[in-house]
C-alpha cells in the first residue's frame, strides 16, 4: 500500500516500491482514489523504486491523462537513473514533469 500524503494544492503518493506488472492493478486503484478525492496535483514519489516496467509506465500515463482532462497536473519526483533515461527516452518528460534523484 503506497503512503498518500497531502500537501496543500497536491497529494503526494509514494509506493515505496518498484512499478511493475505485479502490483500495478493495486497501484492503479490507490492512484484512481487519490485522484478523485483530491482537487489539485498529482505527485508521484518513486523513491524506493528502482523499476518501472511497460505495465507501470501505462498507469503512470493513465493517470497524466485522466488529470489532464481535468485541467490538472501530474509530476513524477525521486526517478532513478535507469528510469529516468526510459522516461525521457519515450519522450515522457515532455508530457509531464520528471525529476530525478
Amino acid at each position: 500500500m503506497s503512503e498518500i500524503v497531502n500537501q496543500g494544492s497536491q497529494t503526494i503518493i509514494r509506493p515505496g516500491m518498484d512499478v511493475v506488472a505485479s502490483m500495478a492493478d493495486d497501484f492503479k486503484n490507490e492512484l484512481l482514489a487519490v485522484i478523485d478525492d483530491s482537487q489539485g496535483d498529482i505527485v508521484i514519489d518513486l523513491e524506493g523504486a528502482e523499476m518501472v516496467d511497460s505495465v507501470g509506465i501505462g498507469v503512470i500515463i493513465a493517470a497524466h491523462n485522466t488529470l489532464d482532462q481535468a485541467g490538472r497536473q501530474l509530476k513524477v519526483i525521486n526517478v532513478s537513473k535507469d528510469v529516468y533515461g526510459l522516461f525521457t527516452t519515450m519522450r515522457l518528460n515532455r508530457r509531464f514533469t520528471v525529476e530525478g534523484v
